[in-house]
């Protein structure tokens, strides 16, 4: 089974121009993702997919791969399903979608998501990652999107809010979303051809228009959290996490 991993990278960004260039420790931020993702086992190649030449010089700078998408993408699985048709992958190619803000993504989670196809061929298209929520701050946040699944780890659904709502009780586990996935090529497709999910438009989440339309998304729980950088607070967090390790 081929597997490539694509990392999108924008330099536009509302809360944070230029965020995948931002320097973590004197590294740019789409490098950490980069050699990070690398450490994984099963990967047949790697490739950011970006429309912006700064990133491309940046990459290509320090070795990596790059596939150049059009500015006009309008979602990251519209940038992803570009790339593929760009680097030519077979329908039944495994493909990784880990997001270009995540500079400390374990390796350990991204193999998860392989063995997942590996051990459950032709069970479902599309899988992604989930963590229980130890940090209570992130329960009723809207940056950390809950999920929850049903006894065989299929997504339920998908929320900024706290889902489920502990009527009686506040003692239970609750689940956030990692933003990485993977899927095949033939699904890849099929999702970006969907038109807009009425869940989707109103939560603004990407993964829901799967659900809407009875795709189902196999969950694998990792052990790690993985810090995304929305704003430029956030490189300072990524920095004292790197220096506890």
């Amino acid at each position: 089974m081929n597997v490539t991993l694509l990392i999108p990278a924008r330099y536009a960004s509302s809360r944070f121009p230029g965020k995948p260039l931002a320097l973590i420790n004197g590294k740019p931020m789409i490098q950490h993702v980069y050699e990070r993702a690398s450490l994984a086992k099963g990967l047949t190649n790697i490739y950011v997919a970006t429309d912006d030449d700064r990133i491309k010089a940046v990459v290509e700078g320090f070795g990596g791969n790059v596939v150049m998408t059009s500015p006009d993408a309008a979602s990251g699985t519209d940038r992803i399903n570009e790339a593929i048709s760009l680097l030519g992958l077979k329908d039944d190619d495994l493909v990784i979608n880990l997001q270009g803000d995540q500079p400390l993504i374990n390796p350990t989670s991204i193999e998860q998501l392989i063995n997942l196809f590996k051990d459950h061929p032709g069970e479902f298209e599309m899988a992604t990652l989930g963590l229980v929520i130890d940090n209570k701050a992130e329960l009723d946040d809207p940056m950390h999107v809950k999920m929850v699944f049903d006894n065989n780890n299929f997504a339920l659904y998908f929320s900024r809010a706290r889902i489920p709502f502990g009527r009686d009780t506040q003692d239970y586990p609750v689940y956030k979303h990692l933003g990485v996935y993977a899927y095949t090529r033939k699904f890849v497709q099929a999702f970006a051809a969907l038109p807009l999910g009425r869940l989707e438009e109103l939560e603004k989440l990407e993964q829901l228009r799967a659900l809407e339309h009875g795709y189902k998304i196999k969950i694998a729980i990792s052990d790690f959290d993985s810090v995304e950088v929305d704003v430029p607070d956030d490189i300072r967090k990524c920095e004292q996490r790197l220096a506890a390790k």
